[in-house]
């Protein structure tokens, strides 16, 4: 029997087992493996790290993507830093405020190849006139753009490898400049359980541009270690604590079907427990 061990953590690993193996090459940037699984659908890993299944997807890109928007309410632009499977692209086209998703993915093969292999994630994002596809560095993007957004997810890997520079204070101080005023940074920020520096650093490193920066939670299966942190950095306070009824209204609106997120634990996924609150102070 084939097995797919990741070992992210020290001294720990998850291991699934393989049905077929889809696809396995070394891209330009990093090395790619997509895979059959009895127990989760279709998984994509990067560098032997896990990253989307076709099981559990929608929970981390549900989360990742209606938070901040439906925080927001009216967001029409909107940019996405990796995501090349087209989950987080597909959740923001949902949102019938947004005229323009402009999608940075620094490796061409994943954007292709989830297409080809996981389709049902993307399901047909890419080919929305709304799209903007830009194959190139994120850093260097943000650094460069004279656009400006509304919101900005950044949906990387962990900071090994190509993602660690989207973790860094520079990084997040260039995200700042390309916001509208009251705009959203979202970012992946790891398992604390397993990864407590990762809220430590963020959180020292995105308060350096954001008045208001922190953390909201989900949990995603294979993401193994119970909560997953995503960070929040945003000028505008009033935006993590939007009232509950006026959530709903606007989820109600948007008539969006979803499988995880609801209006009551968008609120709810702010309040953190205490060793999460320990990492941040």
């Amino acid at each position: 029997m084939k097995r797919f061990e990741e070992l992210l953590h020290k001294g720990y690993a998850q291991s699934f087992e393989i049905s077929t193996v889809l696809f396995h090459e070394k891209t330009e940037h990093q090395d790619l493996v997509i895979f059959e699984t009895p127990t989760f659908g279709r998984v994509m890993a990067l560098d032997n790290i896990v990253q989307v299944t076709t099981r559990d997807e929608y929970v981390y890109h549900e989360m990742m993507t209606h938070v901040p928007l439906f925080a927001k309410g009216d967001a029409t632009d909107v940019l996405i830093i990796g995501g090349g499977d087209g989950g987080i692209l597909r959740e923001v086209l949902r949102h019938g405020s947004v005229k323009n998703a402009t999608m940075v993915e620094l490796d061409r093969s994943v954007v292709d190849l989830s297409v080809k292999h996981l389709p049902e994630i993307s399901a047909g994002a890419f080919d929305d006139p709304r799209t903007d596809l830009i194959i190139t560095d994120g850093v260097k993007f943000v650094a460069e753009t004279d656009k400006r957004f509304d919101v900005i997810i950044v949906d990387s890997t962990d900071p090994v490898g190509p993602g660690e520079v989207l973790f860094t204070e520079s990084f997040y101080a260039d995200c700042h400049r390309c916001l509208k005023d009251g705009g959203v940074l979202v970012t992946q920020n790891g398992v604390p359980f397993f990864q407590g520096d990762e809220v430590t650093n963020t959180y020292r490193r995105m308060g350096k541009s954001f008045s208001d920066n922190g953390f909201y939670t989900a949990v995603v299966p294979t993401y193994v270690g119970g909560f997953m942190t995503l960070g929040w950095g945003t000028d505008d306070a009033g935006l993590r604590d939007i009232d509950a009824e006026v959530l709903r209204t606007r989820f109600q609106q948007a008539n969006i079907k979803t499988r995880y997120y609801t209006p009551d634990l968008h609120k709810a996924a702010f309040a953190l427990p205490q060793f999460i609150l320990d990492l941040m102070n």
